[in-house]
């Protein structure tokens, strides 16, 4: 399990994370979405101990990080794949790894086939690789002392389609067998796919937390029409709030009954009526983070 309370950090007068606290449960993967500069990576990496918070703590598994002894054997962490040395082989990198942790080196071999770079590919330096290979070696590296929990930043960067499906079914596996997942990743399809819980951020602050269905369902209605303008009106005269979507036509806090007949009383045509948790995570996370977002989003 992961506890954050009340976790700050600030740059002078600049609040980079602010009283940000939620939970990760185990046996569950949660997604934690939010733009760029929103305070993820930051809030990751004081959860991990390298970055001092000015206020605020977590705790992985009931302790801080710092706490834990021998942590890779209890959290497997992975911020940024482009760290690792490049001047290594993929394996010598892992046998470091290994060595640091306590772990035979036969788990070295067990990682490189469980990531795909066995053979020749576990060979090669690390500069050498793409930045899916080092997405890889990441987090064999992060699974190498069998963790009970798993901190990932992005890390589908680099990753084919293949690669993708592979890196879900293995974080899916990981959840189902009780372990604690914190993903961080902004191909929020894939969030989608493989999240059971859903944390969002904006400007340092958390603005939504809570299961993916529950949050996909209380977006509303979505509702389309010929004349955009006239619908607008009519949800205006019928005392519905709404938003606009990303791309077009309305989220509307109401239900699909009566948002038709707040049309049909307008005479509006209408192309499009159904549930908002359809529309998908894309249209909740623009909704929460419009005030964070460095490019505005019109219909």
């Amino acid at each position: 399990m992961i506890t954050v309370e009340e976790l700050s950090k600030r740059y002078g007068a600049y609040a980079a994370v602010d009283r940000v606290s939620f939970r990760a449960e185990p046996g569950s993967v949660t997604g934690f979405l939010g733009p760029n500069g929103a305070g993820k990576s930051t809030t990751m990496r004081m959860m991990a101990g390298l970055t001092p918070p000015s206020a605020g703590h977590s705790t992985i598994l009931g302790v801080p990080y710092e706490q834990l002894p021998n942590p890779g054997r209890h959290v497997g962490v992975l911020l940024d794949a482009s760290a690792q040395h490049a001047g290594r082989t993929g394996r010598e990198v892992l046998r470091l790894g290994a060595t640091v942790m306590g772990l035979p080196r036969t788990r070295v071999d067990e990682m490189l086939e469980v990531v795909g770079l066995s053979g020749t590919e576990g060979e090669r330096r690390v500069g050498n690789y793409s930045l899916g290979m080092r997405q890889r070696l990441g987090i064999a590296h992060a699974l190498m002392g069998d963790p009970q929990v798993l901190i990932l930043d992005e890390p589908a960067n680099g990753l084919d389609p293949a690669g993708i499906h592979w890196m879900r079914g293995l974080l899916k596996s990981f959840a189902e067998r009780g372990g604690t997942v914190l993903l961080s990743s902004h191909l929020l399809h894939e969030i989608e796919v493989v999240a059971d819980h859903l944390v969002v951020i904006g400007r340092g602050k958390i603005v939504a937390d809570g299961s993916k269905a529950e949050l996909l369902t209380a977006v509303g209605t979505l509702v389309r029409g010929l004349d955009a303008g006239a619908l607008a009106l009519s949800l205006d005269d019928a005392g519905h709030p709404y938003t606009t979507a990303h791309d077009g036509g309305y989220l509307v806090e109401a239900t699909g009954e009566q948002v038709g007949i707040a049309a049909a009383k307008a005479g509006v045509v209408v192309t499009e009526l159904r549930a908002a948790d359809g529309a998908g995570l894309e249209d909740m996370f623009l909704q929460l983070t419009s005030d964070d977002a460095r490019e505005k989003v019109s219909a």
